[in-house]
Formats: structure tokens, C-alpha cells, sequence
């Protein structure tokens, strides 16, 4: 079994996947159609930029996006999707997402505006602190991989 779990098993003992596998997969493939739909016009209102401010966009008309806001956006989803091949991996996209989520949370709540290079309004900011949040709870919940115990099980 201590073999299985070097070589990053990425099944549990019953055959199925790992929990934490599903959710960085979950997770990744939500991050690349979000990047992806924030290039469609129509769910995506007009005023896209490269980056920054100037960047006028909004994804479902609430999330302000840019063209390196949607890049990113597929470039986390591809990530969470080729970390979801290990247990290990999945655990290090969830917990990194997550760490880097919530250091988005706290750069929306200090920059200026006009200084910003990532653009951030309000809802873009609480859910950046709900992503944070989700992808570290996830981490802790389902990112763990399961180890099977050795006691047999008795029928009363």
C-alpha cells in the first residue's frame, strides 16, 4: 500500500477516484469556461481591454474582467485540470489556489484604482475571498487523500 501511495495512487482502495482529484478537476474546469466566457460578447459587456483599469468589461455584467484576467482565468483551469492526475498534485492546486485567492482578496482591499493591473471591483473581490475560501476548504475536506484502515469489519 506505502508503494501505491508513493507512486501518487490516484484511486481509493474501492477503485474509485480521490475526492480531491474530482474537486481540483471540478474546480479547473469551472476556472477554463469562466476564461472562456469572458471573451464572448454578450455575456461579456463591451470595454475589453489588455489589462488593468482601462479595462471597462464585465462578465455577466457584475465581474469586471480583461483580456489577461480571461487568460489567467484558463491558464488556472488548464492548471487545476493537469493537477487533478495525482492526489498530491490536486491537493497542491487547491491549497495554492487558495493561498493565491485570498492574496487577491487582500490586494483588492489596499490598491488604488487607478493603480490596479489586475481589474477588481467589489464582487470581483468577495469572490475572491469565497474562491479562497472554497478551494481551501475543499483542500482540507476532500484534498487529503484517504488511507484505508486495517480493521476488518465485523457483522453484528
Amino acid at each position: 500500500m506505502a508503494r501505491r501511495q508513493e507512486m501518487g495512487e490516484t484511486t481509493t482502495p474501492l477503485g474509485r477516484p480521490e475526492p480531491g482529484r474530482l474537486a481540483s478537476a471540478g474546480a479547473g474546469m469551472v476556472f477554463l469556461l469562466v476564461g472562456v466566457l469572458g471573451f464572448m460578447p454578450g455575456v461579456t459587456t463591451d470595454g475589453l481591454a489588455f489589462a488593468g483599469h482601462e479595462s471597462t468589461a464585465e462578465l455577466f455584467g457584475v465581474f469586471q474582467v480583461s483580456v489577461l484576467h480571461n487568460l489567467v482565468h484558463i491558464a488556472f483551469g488548464v492548471a487545476g485540470l493537469v493537477l487533478a492526475t495525482t492526489a498530491r498534485g490536486a491537493r497542491v492546486f487547491l491549497v495554492g489556489g487558495g493561498l493565491v485567492y485570498l492574496a487577491l482578496f487582500a490586494y483588492g482591499l489596499v490598491v488604488d484604482g487607478d493603480a490596479d493591473v489586475v481589474p477588481v471591483n467589489a464582487a470581483d473581490n468577495w469572490l475572491h475571498l469565497f474562491l479562497g475560501v472554497g478551494l481551501l476548504a475543499l483542500a482540507f475536506l476532500v484534498g487529503t487523500p484517504r488511507r484505508p484502515t486495517n480493521t476488518p469489519i465485523h457483522a453484528p
